[in-house]
């Protein structure tokens, strides 16, 4: 009997170690399926976190892109604009010298100035702080020079002197602030002396 006992007992301790190493492989899969859904969960979570990322790249580059070109738009109506207020300025001291087109002159100075103001006022809400500067610097000069100009009418010999010389100040103390403003505006949008010039 005592033989008969230890087979069965080698006969259970069999089956026991067959069925336990079943189940301790069926665990390991259990435990290396669940670590490979877990890597894969985290691989897809880090790919979409990096989607995501790009993607929020690109719309901040596509912001600066678009920021970019209405700075630059903006940049050469006011640019223009100044320009040409400027010059209707000039053209009207001209006129009142000649004593000819004065009411036409007039006319182009004030269609100058209300343009110029126009883009100015959207410049306020479009260029950064260093341009702003530059550009309220030019305004004022414009003004002041405006100021002076319309102080004259008819008759242009009783004041032919003070006509030449406001043509003067108008080529040294508004040109160059204009001339300024330009710069800075051109430094915004990154164009240096260097890209002038074809140098690297």
């Amino acid at each position: 009997m005592g033989a008969s006992w230890a087979g069965l007992l080698i006969a259970m301790v069999g089956v026991a170690g067959t069925l336990g190493a079943a189940l301790l492989t069926q665990n390991r899969a259990d435990r290396t399926k669940r670590m490979e859904l877990q890597a894969a969960t985290e691989q897809r979570r880090e790919e979409r976190g990096h989607a995501e990322e790009l993607l929020r790249a690109e719309q901040a580059g596509q912001c600066r892109r678009e920021s970019l070109e209405r700075r630059r738009t903006c940049y050469i109506t006011l640019n223009t604009a100044a320009r040409q207020y400027l010059t209707a300025m000039t053209n009207y001291l001209y006129a009142l010298q000649r004593g000819e087109d004065v009411d036409m002159s007039l006319n182009n100075l004030e269609a100058g100035r209300l343009a110029y103001r126009a883009s100015y006022a959207e410049s306020q809400m479009v260029v950064p702080d260093a341009v702003l500067r530059a550009s309220s610097t030019a305004k004022r000069r414009l003004n002041a020079a405006y100021g002076k100009v319309r102080k004259y009418g008819a008759a242009p010999a009783t004041y032919a002197e003070e006509l030449a010389t406001l043509e003067g100040e108008l080529h040294e103390e508004v040109w160059p602030y204009l001339g300024a403003l330009r710069k800075s505006m051109r430094a915004d949008l990154g164009v240096g002396e260097h890209e002038l010039n074809g140098s690297a």
